[in-house]
């Protein structure tokens, strides 16, 4: 439980560092500078994932 509740918070932290980067891969690549600001929306459904994962498994 323990690990998961971890990995859910590294998965969040993670998806936060993501607003400070510029979109260089995937549809979000064309907007350039103006990615900066917006979470990827990867890691963000990657922190839904995460969550339904440790809420499944913890009970």
């Amino acid at each position: 439980a323990g690990s998961l509740a971890a990995a859910a918070e590294a998965a969040k932290a993670g998806a936060e560092a993501t607003k400070a980067m510029i979109a260089t891969k995937g549809r979000a690549s064309r907007l350039g500078e103006r990615s900066l600001g917006h979470m990827d929306p990867g890691a963000a459904s990657a922190v839904t994932v995460i969550e339904a994962m440790r809420i499944a498994l913890t009970g």
